[in-house]
């Protein structure tokens, strides 16, 4: 599908093409490993471990959904509580730490579906899952770039994290350490600072704790590691797969199927559904239900970046440790646990209330928002050779079809109103010369023409 931007839109990318490579990026380069093969695994966490065995003895085997949810978030003993997992010397790697072009892209996006909404006087970016805070100062250097684009506009930066760690890292990334704690508990703000532009952050624990108003969210490798359950076609019909302790091992666990419906099995599992084992995400399912709410009451938009499919796949649970696979019931606590995000899942718990565009492979998205057209730009101003080099490796890095150029895809949610023509003056009976609504980037082929 190609169609030609809009001129504003256009001057707006080429403004921010013109730009050299930031230097941090240029520098901070490395190389991501894929996620591919098994590695050696460490001795088990005890405390972990311990807590899943005695909640299983007391209550009986518990849901995938729920093993995740301890094991991720537990608010003493979880992953994402106790580390710092990204980066080379984590457990992953995501596009913002490869390459600033990717949130350089992602905020000229921002900046198209503000103006494609009227530019309203008042823009939160908030981001779900905002890892190191890469993703929001790349974006946030595209705003201070186009300063005189967003005019009066007042911006402000909302993040949604259940990290302490990685929150202090976002803070550092973002504010350079200047934030500062909440002393109270019951403020949704736990954490809030200012950038250097003087631009307002706010750190909340949930996405019902930020604020009303026109915004545009963006989660990037979020939905991927909400808890899912899981689901087996059975002679006697659906039933959910469960963990339990393994009898035969000690201090193992292994998967064992329920021998009745569980309520989850009775609920979540679509009457039309044809695969033989199914994963379903009920939190992301509320999660875009209630962006879907906010962006009908108060404008806005949302890019959904993920590993995922379009209802297809069937068994993806998996876990990550060094950048390499990990037995996903082995030394919990110590490694990330993601699976595949079904967009068809999420399309259908839209209701229809939003218009949703894609999925489109990563590779797509950003080639039809001009990443070829900055990388000859970053490279025509480069005359370094290993820097180069990097941003050639880190743009095969993004769009190679067998590294992340097709294992990401791109979701969208939008107002109905992004795509309906201005009403015309009553009584005019002239030719309609209303302007069309202005492509969606990403989704459609930018023309430079």
């Amino acid at each position: 599908m190609r169609a030609c931007f809009g001129v504003k839109t256009q001057q707006l990318i080429s403004r921010v093409f013109r730009h050299p490579v930031h230097p941090s990026a240029a520098v901070g380069w490395r190389l991501a490993q894929s996620r591919l093969l098994s590695a050696g695994e460490s001795k088990p966490r005890p405390s972990m471990l311990k807590h899943l065995t005695f909640k299983i003895k007391a209550t009986g085997p518990i849901t995938v959904a729920e093993y995740m949810r301890e094991v991720l978030t537990n608010p003493v003993t979880g992953y994402y509580v106790r580390n710092n997992m990204l980066g080379p010397d984590g457990d992953f790697i995501t596009s913002p730490e490869i390459s600033q072009i990717f949130g350089e892209l992602l905020g000229v996006w921002i900046l198209s579906e503000w103006m494609g909404a009227g530019r309203p006087k008042h823009l939160q970016l908030v981001e779900l899952g905002p890892g190191k805070g890469s993703l929001a100062s790349d974006i946030l250097r595209v705003f201070s770039q186009l300063k005189s684009v967003l005019g009066g506009c007042s911006v402000s930066l909302h993040l949604v994290e259940v990290s302490p760690a990685l929150s202090a890292v976002q803070a550092q990334t973002l504010t350079g350490g200047s934030s500062v704690e909440s002393s109270s508990e019951d403020d949704p703000v736990f954490r809030r600072g200012e950038t250097s532009a003087g631009l307002p952050v706010f750190w909340y624990r949930c996405l019902e704790d930020v604020p009303a108003g026109f915004s545009v969210f963006i989660a990037h490798e979020f939905f991927d590691a909400l808890p899912i359950h899981t689901f087996q076609r059975t002679p006697k019909g659906w039933r959910e797969v469960l963990v339990d302790i393994d009898p035969e091992k000690q201090n193992r666990l292994r998967f064992v199927v329920s021998p009745s419906p569980t309520p989850a099995s009775s609920a979540l599992i679509q009457p039309e559904e044809r695969r033989s084992h199914v994963e379903v995400c009920a939190d992301g399912g509320v999660i875009v239900q209630q962006i879907s709410r906010r962006i009908v009451e108060d404008g806005g938009a949302a890019l959904i970046a993920d590993y995922g499919h379009d209802g297809t796949k069937t068994d993806t649970f998996r876990g990550f440790k060094g950048h390499r696979l990990h037995d996903v019931l082995s030394s919990p606590g110590s490694a990330d646990l993601t699976a595949d995000v079904d967009f068809s899942f999420l399309r259908t718990m839209t209701g229809g209330s939003v218009a949703c565009l894609g999925p489109v492979t990563q590779k797509m998205f950003l080639k039809n928002m001009g990443i070829d057209a900055r990388m000859e730009v970053l490279l025509r101003n480069c005359s370094d050779g290993p820097t180069r080099m990097q941003l050639i490796r880190s743009y095969d890095m993004l769009v190679n079809p067998e590294k992340m150029g097709e294992r990401f895809l791109f979701f969208s949610l939008l107002h109905h109103s992004r795509f309906a023509r201005p009403q015309p003056t009553e009584g005019m009976k002239l030719e309609d010369k209303r302007p069309a609504p202005l492509p969606v980037g990403g989704f459609t082929e930018i023309s430079f023409s």
